[in-house]
């Protein structure tokens, strides 16, 4: 096999976006919160998601602390499956140093 057909042989190897791994300032992670409650207002879990990534990013352990929470219940309600209440959204977002804000639809 010469070399050329060895090399289109071969598998490209790729590992799984985490956009947690790019969530660096809080600015970053406040946009990104921003962009979900934007462009999913209706997706209750995906803006749980975005809170979920954002708080892997600074640290799943010290937001849960800061949030009053274990750390397994604040994995399980950020989860894809989760349902936190509000109460429990409200304590993560302060945890996260984020603000959720309202404007006026239309």
């Amino acid at each position: 096999m010469s070399k050329v057909a060895a090399k289109k042989a071969q598998k490209t190897k790729t590992t799984p976006y985490d956009v947690a791994e790019h969530l660096r300032t809080p600015e970053e992670m406040a946009a990104y919160l921003d962009a979900w409650l934007e462009e999913a207002p209706d997706d209750a879990a995906g803006i749980a998601r975005a809170l979920g990534d954002i708080a892997r990013a600074k640290g799943m352990s010290q937001v849960a602390k800061d949030a009053g929470l274990s750390r397994e219940s604040l994995y399980r309600a950020l989860s894809a499956e989760g349902n936190p209440s509000f109460a429990t959204i409200l304590k993560v977002a302060k945890a996260l140093g984020v603000r959720l804000h309202a404007q006026a639809a239309g």
